[in-house]
C-alpha cells in the first residue's frame, strides 16, 4: 500500500496553478449566503491563516502565519460584523513565527498559542498575548530527542491551567510529542511518539477522566496515520484506537478529535475514503464499546490525494457535523459543507464552493458558529488582495 507522506509543514502542502476568471462568485442552488468579512493584506493585518478561530462574545480570535510587520505572522481579533483589530506582530525572533494554529483564550481575555518556529532556539513557541496585545514567550523549544519542536496545533487547557499540545517534530525518536506546560512555566514531554504513530499535525482532547486523545499524521500499521489515546493513570502510556489504512477508513489525518455528549469521537482525515487512495479523506466516528472502541466511516469526501478536512469538525446541537476542505470542490480550492444525520445514513450538503477568486482559496480552517448558526472561517489564499479571507457562511 502506498504510504503518502504529508510535507514538513501545512504551508506548502499543495500549490496549484489554477486560472478562475469569473465576474461574480459561483451561484448556489442552496440556500445559503457567502461574505467575505475581510481581505488580509500582508500589511500589519498578516497574510495566509492556516486555521480558523476560537470566538467569544461577538468576536472572533485568530493568527495568520505570515505577514504582519516583519512578515512572520500575527494574532487579531475580528467582530463577527467585520471589525478587525491587529494584536500582535511577531518579529521572527525569540517571540516567535508562523502561528499556524488557533488559539486558547482564557476568562480572563488572554490568548494562547503556539508558532511553528522562532524562538530561543528557532525551534518554535508557548505564547500568551494580552487583550491590550502584549506578547509573552512562554516556553521555547529546544528540539532534540529531549524536547519537542515544531509545534503546529492549539492548545487545550486543565482545570488547574496547565497547557497541554503537540509538536510535529523532536522526542526521543524525531516523530514529535506529546507536552504539558505548568501553570509555573515548567514544560514536561509527556510521550515521545515511536512505532505506534508519528508527526501529529493536530493536538490533543481530554476525555472526562483526564485522558487525552489525538491523531498522527503518519506512522501506525501502514504508515497512515492513527487514532490514539494517552493514559493519565498509565503514566502517559500510548494505546492505537486505530489505524489507518488509506481506504474506506481515509488516512493521513491533520485534523484533532471532538467529543459529543455521549463520549463518542469525532474526526476527519485528508486522504481515502470512498475512492480508496484517490479519495479526498473522510469523516469518522469512534464509539465506546465497553471494553474499547468502534471505528466507523461516517462518509468518503469525494476529491483527490490530501484534500479533504484538516481541522477539527464543528458539531451542532443536533448532531450534524460541519467542516472545510482544502482543496476540494469544483474549482479545486476548497469547500465549506455539512453531513446530516438520518436513521445512521449521513447527507452531504455542500454550503458553498470557493471558486479561488475574489471568495478566496483553499481553506485550512476549522468552523465556529455565532448564536444565529452563522458559520465562520478563513481561506489561505486569494480574495481581494491575494493573501486569504475571513470568510461568513449564512445557513
Amino acid at each position: 500500500m502506498t504510504n503518502k507522506q504529508p510535507s514538513h509543514r501545512i504551508r506548502p502542502l499543495l500549490v496549484f496553478a489554477i486560472a478562475v476568471t469569473l465576474a461574480s462568485l459561483a451561484v448556489h442552488s442552496q440556500a445559503q449566503t457567502f461574505k467575505v468579512l475581510y481581505n488580509f493584506t500582508n500589511g500589519d493585518d498578516g497574510a495566509n491563516p492556516l486555521d480558523g478561530f476560537v470566538a467569544v462574545s461577538g468576536y472572533l480570535y485568530g493568527t495568520t502565519s505570515a505577514g504582519g510587520s516583519s512578515g512572520a505572522g500575527t494574532v487579531f481579533k475580528i467582530s463577527e460584523a467585520g471589525k478587525f483589530t491587529p494584536l500582535y506582530s511577531f518579529k521572527g525572533g525569540t517571540d516567535g513565527s508562523s502561528p499556524q494554529a488557533s488559539l486558547l483564550r482564557e476568562a480572563s481575555g488572554d490568548l494562547y498559542g503556539t508558532t511553528s518556529s522562532g524562538g530561543a532556539y528557532g525551534n518554535g513557541t508557548i505564547f500568551r498575548v494580552t487583550p491590550k496585545g502584549v506578547e509573552t514567550v512562554l516556553y521555547s523549544f529546544k528540539g532534540g530527542t529531549t524536547d519537542g519542536a515544531d509545534p503546529q496545533a492549539a492548545l487545550v487547557v486543565d482545570s488547574a491551567g496547565n497547557l497541554y499540545g503537540t509538536t510535529f517534530a523532536g522526542g526521543t525518536s524525531g516523530a514529535g510529542t506529546v507536552f504539558e506546560l505548568t501553570k509555573k512555566g515548567k514544560e514536561s514531554v509527556l510521550h515521545s511518539f515511536g512505532s505506534l504513530g508519528t508527526n501529529p499535525v493536530a493536538g490533543v482532547t481530554f476525555d472526562a477522566a483526564g485522558n487525552l486523545y489525538g491523531t498522527t499524521s503518519t506512522g501506525g500499521l501502514d504508515g497512515n496515520g492513527t487514532v490514539y489515546e494517552l493514559a493519565a493513570q498509565s503514566a502517559w502510556a500510548e494505546t492505537t484506537l486505530h489505524d489507518f489504512t488509506l481506504g474506506t477508513d481515509g488516512g493521513v489525518p491533520y485534523a484533532g478529535l471532538v467529543f459529543d455528549g455521549s463520549g463518542n469521537i469525532f474526526g476527519a482525515t485528508t486522504d481515502g475514503g470512498a475512492s480508496g487512495s484517490d479519495g479526498g479523506g473522510t469523516i469518522f466516528e469512534l464509539t465506546p464499546d465497553g471494553t474499547g472502541w468502534t471505528f466507523n466511516t461516517l462518509y468518503g469526501l469525494a476529491g483527490w490525494g490530501i484534500s479533504g478536512s484538516f481541522r477539527n469538525v464543528l458539531l451542532d446541537a443536533s448532531g450534524n457535523i460541519y467542516a472545510t476542505t482544502h482543496c476540494d470542490g469544483a474549482y479545486n480550492s476548497g469547500t465549506v459543507y455539512k453531513l446530516t444525520n438520518s436513521g445512521g445514513t449521513w447527507t452531504y450538503d455542500e454550503l458553498y464552493t470557493l471558486t479561488g477568486g475574489s471568495d478566496g482559496q483553499y481553506s485550512f480552517s476549522n468552523l465556529v458558529a455565532d448564536k444565529k448558526g452563522n458559520l465562520y472561517g478563513t481561506a489561505r489564499q486569494a480574495g481581494g488582495d491575494g493573501y486569504g479571507v475571513v470568510f461568513k457562511v449564512t445557513p
